[in-house]
C-alpha cells in the first residue's frame, strides 16, 4: 500500500447539513449533560496529562460520555486514532495522510505479535484477532467485520486497510506451490476496489469519497486459512444520482474520470469535445484524488476486461452523459409528442450513436407511451412534458444499474473461487452511514433503516445478549439501560401498519401518486408511534422519524414513484436491439415488467427488494462471529486534527459506544468456560488444595468442572486477600461468579487469578531449576574428582621419572670426578718428583701427552702457553668453603693480573682470598715459579643447577647439587 498517498478516511468539503429538530435536541441535551456531569468528572480530571495513554475507554473514571469525550480528544491531539471501547474499536478520522500507520511492516508487526490484544489500538488488531479466530476453527468460525460510522467518518478506507491486510497476510503465508495463485487472488480482490469505488461512489456534502451502495465481501479461506477467491454483494445502488444530483455534490466520479482522464482519441471516439458541457456532470472544475482514470483502467485490465470491453463501457457512459443534455419542449399540438429543442437534436444523435439504436426509436420511445389493454391492440399516447423527462431519467438509471451489476458479476466470476476449494471466509461489511440532509427522501429513509438494523444487530450482540447471559447463568446484577431502537424499525417495517408496508400499498394501486394524500394516511394509522412526529407548520408533506442518531424529516413528494421505479416496456425492447454488444447483452434476459397471468401488475418496489438483500445480510451476519469498528468523524469540515465536541458526543451516545463501555466496565467482563478455566488455572489448587471447605462461592449442580473451579478460585481469594479480614458473600460475587457453564469475573480478579498462576508457575519452575542445578553440581564434583586423580598420578610419573634422570646424572659426574680428582692428585706428585731436576737440564724435557693435554699451569721451561681447562672448577667452589691458591709470580704487575683474573670470574662473593706461597710460605712447588705470564682461563660448569655463588649463609643446597655432595 501506498502510505504516501492520501490516507483520508474522508476528506472532501463539506457544510454542515443537520435537521432543525437534531440541532435543538442536541443543544438540549448537551446543556443539560453539562449540568449533570460537572460535579462527577471534577475528581476524575484531576490528571488530565495521562488520559492520552489510556487505550482503552474502560480504563477511565467514571465511565461518562464527558470522560470518554475527554480521553479521546486527548488521543486525538497526541495523534492516536484507534482507541479501545470493551469490545469495540473507536476509530478517529484524521482528515489528513500519517505515514506508516498502515505499512507493511506494521501489518507484519501484528501479524506475528503473540498477543495482539497487548498492542496498540489498531484496525489490524481487529483483522488479526478475526484471523485467528479461522485459525483456531472457534465457533462460530466464519467471521463478519462490521465498520460502522457516520457518512465521512472513515468505513471506506478502513475496508481497504482491511483487505489490504488480509491480502497481505494469506500471501505471506501462503506456500510456495500456491505463491502465484495467492498473488493473483490478492491482486484481484485489492484491484476490485478502483472499479467498485469509481462506479459507486460520489462526491457528496460531508465526504468526497461516499460509497453510494452498500457492499458485503466475503474473502474466502481454504482448510490452510489461505487468501483463494473472494465474492462481492451490493446493496441499493443510489441510481439516481445519475439523472440527480443533489445541489453542491457530484455525480459518480468514473464519469468526471472520464472527463480529466480521456485522451483525444478516447474522446473524440465518445464524441465529448474539450469544451463541451454536461447538466448531469455539476462541479467539473472540481478535482479530487478520486478523478483517476487511470487506475480504473489498470484495475480493469488487471480483472480481465479487455479493451473492447472497455471500449463498450466508455461508450454506453458517454452515452448517458449526451442523453442528460437532452431537453424537451412543448408541442404546440398537445396531440402531438413534446419536440425536441434544437440544441437537443444534436445530442439526441450522439446519444443514439453511443448506445447503438436507431435516433427515431429512441426519440419515439421517450416521447410516446405504448398502452396495452389486455389481447387488445397497442394504443400510442403522447407523453407530457414531465413524462418525457422522467422516462429520460428512467432511461438513464437502469442502463447504469444494470451495467453496475455486469460489474460485480464479472467482478464474481473473476475472483469468486469453487465451492469445494474454500471452507470459511471473513466478512467484510462497508455500508452507507447515517444520513440526515436539508431534503431526505427515500434513498435517505432506505440507507437509514439499514443502519437502523446494524444498529440493532450490535446491541442484540453486545450489549443485550451480555446481560441475557448473565441471567441464563444465575447471575444477578443489575441490568444496564441502554438505547434500544425497537420502536423505530417496528414504525418502519410493521405489518401492516409499517412506513414500508403502507407505501408499497401505496404503490400497487393503480392511481396517481398523491404525497399529501399519503401524509394524511400515515398520521392515521402510525399516530400512536412516539417515533414519528409531524411538524404542523410545514407545508410540505413529510414525517419525521427518531432515529438512534437523531430525529430525520423525510420528504414524501417523489417517494412514490422512487418506490414504483417503473421501466417502460418500450425502453426495454429498444435496449435488446442494441447493437452494442454489451448493452444488448445487458436486457437479453431481462423481461419488461407488464402484466401478470391473470391480468393482475407484477410490481417489485424497491423498498420490497431492499428488505430482502437486507434480510439476507443480516441473516449472514447473525451465523457469523462479528467484530465491530465504529468510525468517528471529529468535525464536519473534515479539517485534520480538529475536534469538535458536540458532533462527536453525538456519534458516541447514537452508536453505543457509552452504553458498551458500561456494561463492560461494571459487569463482568471476562467470562471463560469451565473446561478452559480449570486447564489454565488448575495447578493452583493442585500446589494449595485445602480441602474442600466452605468457599463462599456457589458451586452447586456445576458437575465436577464446576467444583474444581470453585476450589481454585477458593485459594486465590484465601491467599490474595488479607486472612484476617473477613470476606463475605457480597464481596466476593462482587468480583467472582461461578455460572452455569462459565466462571464471570472482573478484571481485578482475572489480575489476581494470573498473579497467582505465575506464582506458581514461578515456585515450580524454581524447584526445577534447584533439581537441574542439584544435578549439575554433582556432575561437576564428579568430574573435578576425577580430574584431580588423573592430575596427580600424572604428577607423581613425572616426578619418579625426573628423579630417576637426576640419579644417573648424579652417578655420571661422580664418577667424572673422582676420574679427574686422581688424575690431578697423580699430576701434583708428579711435579714435586720432578721440581729437582728442572734446573739443571738445559733443554726442557718433553712432557707427558697426557700431562700436556691435563696440564693446569705454563711452566717457565715451556715455550708455549699451556690453557689450564678446569671446567669443574664450579663444583669445586661450590664445595669448598676457602681455597688457597699458591703460585710464584715475577713483577707486580703479574701478580696483580692474577688475583684480579681469579676475584673476576671466582671470588665475587668475597669470601674466598689470594694468598702467595713467595710471601709466606717457605717451601714452593715448580707451579709457583713460573718465568713466563699466566693465563688462566675459566669456562662456564655445563652443570645447569650447580650453585654459581655458594653463600655460606645459606642453610643449604638443594636440587642436584645437594644430591651430588651428597655421593661425592
Amino acid at each position: 500500500m501506498n502510505s504516501e498517498k492520501s490516507q483520508r478516511i474522508g476528506n472532501g468539503p463539506g457544510e454542515k447539513v443537520k435537521g432543525g429538530a437534531r440541532k435543538k435536541s442536541g443543544h438540549a441535551h448537551r446543556k443539560s449533560l453539562n449540568d449533570s456531569l460537572e460535579g462527577e468528572v471534577k475528581a476524575f480530571l484531576i490528571d488530565e496529562d495521562r488520559l492520552h495513554t489510556y487505550d482503552d475507554l474502560t480504563k477511565v473514571n467514571p465511565v461518562t460520555p464527558k470522560t470518554v469525550l475527554k480521553c479521546l480528544q486527548a488521543r486525538y491531539r497526541a495523534k492516536v486514532f484507534y482507541t479501545h471501547a470493551g469490545c469495540t474499536l473507536v476509530a478517529l478520522n484524521p482528515f489528513q495522510p500519517v505515514p506508516d500507520l498502515y505499512s507493511l511492516d506494521v501489518m507484519k508487526e501484528y501479524h506475528c505479535a503473540p498477543q495482539p490484544q497487548e498492542s496498540k489500538p489498531h484496525i489490524f488488531i481487529v483483522a488479526e484477532e478475526a484471523y485467528r479466530n479461522v485459525q483456531g476453527q472457534v465457533e462460530p468460525v466464519n467471521q463478519s467485520l462490521v465498520v460502522s460510522g457516520e457518512s465521512g467518518a472513515g468505513k471506506t478506507w478502513t475496508s481497504r486497510c482491511l483487505m489490504k491486510y488480509y491480502a497481505t497476510v494469506a500471501a505471506s503465508s501462503s506456500l510456495l506451490k500456491s505463491q502465484d495463485t495467492v498473488d493473483r487472488i490478492e491482486k484481484r480482490v485489492l484491484v476490485s476496489n478502483p472499479i467498485m469505488e469509481a462506479f459507486g461512489n460520489a462526491c457528496t456534502l460531508r465526504n468526497s469519497n461516499s460509497s453510494r451502495f452498500g457492499k458485503y465481501i466475503q474473502l474466502q479461506l481454504n482448510r490452510s486459512q489461505l487468501l483463494v477467491g473472494a465474492s462481492v454483494q451490493t446493496y441499493l445502488l443510489e441510481k439516481t444520482r445519475v439523472a440527480g444530483q443533489p445541489a453542491n455534490e457530484r455525480n459518480f466520479h468514473i464519469f468526471y474520470q472520464m472527463m480529466t482522464g480521456g485522451s483525444d482519441e478516447q474522446r473524440s471516439e465518445w464524441k465529448m469535445s474539450h469544451d463541451q458541457r454536461f447538466a448531469w456532470l455539476p462541479n467539473a472544475e472540481k478535482t479530487l484524488e478520486e478523478d483517476c482514470f487511470d487506475e480504473t483502467v489498470e484495475a480493469m485490465v488487471h480483472l480481465g476486461i479487455n479493451a473492447e470491453k472497455q471500449g463498450h463501457i466508455f461508450r454506453i457512459l458517454a452515452g448517458l452523459l449526451q442523453l442528460g443534455n437532452v431537453t424537451f419542449c412543448s408541442a404546440m399540438d398537445e396531440s402531438q409528442p413534446c419536440d425536441l429543442e434544437e440544441k437537443s437534436k444534436d445530442f439526441m444523435q450522439r446519444c443514439a450513436s453511443l448506445l447503438c439504436v436507431p435516433v427515431e426509436e429512441l426519440q419515439t420511445c421517450l416521447r410516446v407511451q405504448t398502452l396495452r389493454a389486455g389481447k387488445q391492440s397497442a394504443l400510442f399516447k403522447p407523453c407530457s412534458l414531465a413524462d418525457c423527462s422522467v422516462r429520460r431519467d428512467c432511461l438513464a438509471k437502469v442502463i447504469y444499474a444494470q451495467l453496475f451489476e455486469w460489474l460485480v458479476t464479472f467482478i464474481n466470476d473473476s475472483i469468486c473461487a469453487d465451492n469445494s476449494t474454500w471452507c470459511n471466509f471473513i466478512g467484510l461489511l462497508d455500508v452507507y452511514g447515517f444520513e440526515c440532509f436539508q431534503f431526505n427522501n427515500l434513498e435517505q429513509l432506505c440507507i437509514n433503516y439499514a443502519n437502523e438494523k446494524l444498529q440493532q444487530h450490535f446491541v442484540a450482540h453486545y450489549l443485550k445478549a451480555q446481560q441475557e447471559e448473565y441471567v441464563s447463568e444465575g447471575l444477578e446484577w443489575s441490568f444496564v439501560k441502554y438505547q434500544d431502537n425497537q420502536g423505530c424499525l417496528d414504525l418502519m417495517e410493521g405489518i401492516p401498519t409499517g412506513v414500508f408496508s403502507l407505501l408499497n400499498e401505496e404503490c400497487l394501486l393503480n392511481r396517481a401518486s398523491d404525497a399529501k394524500q399519503f401524509m394524511v394516511r400515515l398520521e392515521k394509522e402510525l399516530s400512536d408511534n412516539g417515533t414519528m412526529s409531524w411538524d404542523k407548520f410545514s407545508k410540505q408533506p413529510h414525517f419525521t422519524v427518531a432515529h438512534y442518531a437523531g430525529k430525520v424529516t423525510y420528504q414524501i413528494e417523489g417517494m412514490m414513484e422512487k418506490n414504483k421505479d417503473p421501466v417502460p416496456p418500450e425502453l426495454i425492447h429498444l435496449l435488446k436491439k442494441s447493437e452494442n454488444p454489451l448493452l444488448h447483452q445487458l436486457f437479453a434476459d431481462r423481461d419488461p415488467v407488464g402484466q401478470g397471468t391473470r391480468g393482475l401488475r407484477q410490481v417489485v418496489t424497491v423498498v420490497s427488494k431492499f428488505k430482502n438483500s437486507l434480510e439476507s445480510l443480516m441473516k449472514i451476519l447473525h451465523s457469523t462471529t462479528p467484530h465491530y469498528t465504529r468510525c468517528i468523524k471529529p468535525n464536519t469540515d473534515c479539517r485534520p486534527l480538529t475536534f469538535k465536541k458536540e458532533e462527536v458526543i453525538m456519534q458516541l451516545e447514537a452508536c453505543g459506544i457509552v452504553e458498551t463501555i458500561h456494561i463492560s466496565a461494571a459487569g463482568f467482563p471476562v467470562r471463560i468456560p469451565y473446561t478452559s478455566f480449570t486447564q489454565r488455572y488448575g495447578l493452583i489448587s493442585n500446589l494449595f488444595s485445602q480441602g474442600t471447605g466452605e468457599n463462599g462461592l456457589e458451586a452447586d449442580n456445576k458437575g465436577a468442572l464446576g467444583l474444581a473451579a470453585a476450589d481454585i478460585l477458593r485459594v486465590v481469594l484465601s491467599h490474595s486477600l488479607d486472612p484476617t479480614h473477613h470476606i463475605d458473600n457480597e464481596t466476593r460475587s462482587s468480583l467472582v461468579h461461578c455460572g452455569r457453564t462459565k466462571v464471570f469475573m472482573t478484571n481485578s480478579m482475572l489480575e489476581l487469578l494470573e498473579e497467582h498462576r505465575n506464582r506458581v508457575c514461578s515456585q515450580r519452575a524454581f524447584s526445577i531449576q534447584c533439581c537441574w542445578h542439584r544435578h549439575k553440581q554433582r556432575r561437576r564434583h564428579a568430574m573435578r574428582r576425577a580430574v584431580t586423580l588423573i592430575q596427580a598420578v600424572v604428577r607423581s610419573w613425572l616426578v619418579r621419572r625426573a628423579v630417576r634422570r637426576w640419579n644417573r646424572a648424579a652417578i655420571v659426574l661422580q664418577r667424572s670426578w673422582r676420574k679427574w680428582r686422581a688424575l690431578m692428585d697423580a699430576l701434583a706428585e708428579a711435579e714435586l718428583d720432578d721440581a729437582e731436576d728442572l734446573q739443571e737440564e738445559a733443554m726442557p724435557p718433553e712432557l707427558d701427552p697426557i700431562l700436556r693435554a691435563r696440564g693446569s699451569v705454563q711452566l717457565s721451561s715451556i715455550q708455549e702457553p699451556v690453557m689450564v681447562r678446569g671446567w669443574p672448577m664450579g663444583l669445586a667452589l661450590a664445595s669448598a668453603p676457602a681455597i688457597t691458591v699458591s703460585m710464584t709470580a715475577t713483577g707486580f704487575q703479574k701478580m696483580m693480573s692474577v688475583m684480579a683474573c681469579l676475584n673476576e670470574h671466582c671470588f665475587r662473593s668475597g669470601e674466598y682470598k689470594v694468598e702467595t706461597n713467595q710471601f709466606k710460605q717457605g717451601v714452593a712447588s715448580i707451579r709457583a715459579q713460573p718465568r713466563g705470564s699466566i693465563k688462566l682461563h675459566y669456562q662456564r660448569s655445563p652443570l645447569l643447577y650447580a650453585d654459581m655463588h655458594p653463600d655460606h649463609k645459606r642453610d643449604g643446597v638443594t636440587g642436584l647439587n645437594q644430591i651430588l655432595l651428597e655421593s661425592t
